[in-house]
């Protein structure tokens, strides 16, 4: 998220000021007309001062608490209790502060006569871009109350898919992390008695031996400059990433990872597939549905390719035009979307097309899951493969040649 200064009119024509937070230049001057605000100047701050850094970080809310919000809201509103008061309700259960502050300000703006989706567009850090979409199609069609149902169903859904490739990764993460700190110690408290022992008995010294002297030297003398290197690559890579050249290059190297990649694109297809289909079911415009899913997949490379699909569907052409040039979409996409909007039927084939990936991303990582353990033998096995051949097997050929 970023902040961005505005100076806007309202509809009386007084002059305002003020700060507004978004995801997007884009994102903020749509927030800003969603208030009535006439925008003259919109700006991105160039940095957030300490204040706002620790406001953000522990000012979060939860994937699972918005969830229950909304599970809880569309409860109460089939339940035929206003807006207002069912917001209120929800004010007295949540457990968290901050979203509890959130939900009584929404709760004011509506009754102040604002609607909903534009008071819910004041907190864009709680509630996305196509959680407000949605809001706003379901106070124009009359289905609040099935379009917050919905949004529970994908955010427990979303929720249970991060969840599941946490879980998948905390082994492995865990194994890895301890494997980097016994090489690290070895490499600082092993190798340099074992180097005096090996140079005074004048026994050759294999390539691998060498290899980790030379690693301890390094370790042991200038330590501080290794740690100033990996600082400075470190910071280098955050900021070239803030870049939008460098978050297209990180998404593209995302799709193009070996089978983590192939996962991730699945998710991102099925998050495309279903939420368009979702916008398309609440009738809202296919241009207009899709650059909210551009924004909601979260991922430059295909951001670029819904854009550019979005400038083929407002010149009439297919909406599968873009996608079956691109080698970033598989021919099963394009060629879906090509049968639902021959037939009128793209919202039905979007909608397959999501609980489709969603299967597939379900299978992946339970094949992903029963591979990791073997794995990580594999690699500790060749982690002891080299500390044997290059600390034990000289010591004995030493040993050896003095005996």
């Amino acid at each position: 998220m970023a902040f961005f200064n505005y100076q806007a009119r309202t509809a009386q024509g007084e002059a305002i000021k003020g700060v507004v937070e978004a995801p997007t230049e884009e994102a903020a001057s749509n927030e800003l007309r969603d208030r009535q605000l006439i925008v003259l100047r919109l700006q991105e701050r160039s940095s957030t001062s300490l204040p706002q850094r620790l406001r953000q970080l522990f000012n979060r809310v939860s994937a699972k608490e918005l969830t229950f919000f909304a599970r809880q809201f569309s409860v109460l509103i089939s339940a035929t209790i206003p807006v207002v008061r069912s917001l209120r309700i929800l004010t007295r259960q949540t457990a968290n502060d901050y979203f509890k502050q959130v939900i009584a300000d929404v709760a004011a703006e509506v009754d102040g006569g604002s609607k909903l989706s534009q008071a819910l567009g004041k907190y864009p850090r709680v509630f996305d871009q196509f959680f407000i979409h949605m809001v706003r199609a379901g106070e124009t069609t009359g289905r609040l109350d099935e379009v917050f149902q919905y949004l529970a169903t994908q955010k427990e859904k979303d929720y249970n898919l991060v969840s599941r490739v946490r879980g998948a990764m905390i082994y492995p993460g865990f194994i890895s992390a301890v494997m980097v700190v016994v090489g690290v110690l070895m490499v600082i408290y092993v190798i340099p008695p074992i180097s005096d022992i090996l140079t005074q008995s004048g026994a050759k010294i294999p390539f691998t031996t060498q290899m980790l002297i030379n690693l301890s030297y390094i370790f042991t003398h200038f330590w501080w400059l290794v740690i100033l290197l990996l600082a400075v690559i470190g910071v280098s890579i955050a900021a070239y990433i803030r870049t939008p050249s460098g978050k297209y290059t990180l998404d593209f190297l995302k799709i193009r990872l070996p089978v983590m990649g192939k996962i991730y694109q699945r998710i991102v297809l099925g998050r495309f597939s279903v939420s368009l289909a979702s916008l398309l079911t609440s009738g809202v415009p296919l241009p207009t549905a899709l650059k909210i899913v551009a924004d909601i997949v979260n991922n430059a490379v295909y951001h670029e390719l819904i854009m550019k699909t979005v400038k083929e569907v407002e010149s009439g052409n297919a909406i599968s035009t873009v996608f079956v040039r691109s080698t970033m979409v598989p021919p099963m996409v394009a060629q879906m979307m090509n049968v639902g909007e021959e037939t009128g039927k793209l919202d039905a084939i979007l909608e397959k097309l999501g609980n489709f990936y969603a299967q597939e991303v379900d299978a992946s990582l339970t094949v992903l899951t029963s591979l990791i353990e073997p794995v990580i033998i594999i690699l500790l096995g060749l982690a002891a493969f080299v500390m044997v051949t290059g600390i034990l097997a000289p010591i004995y050929n030493a040993t050896t040649s003095i005996a």
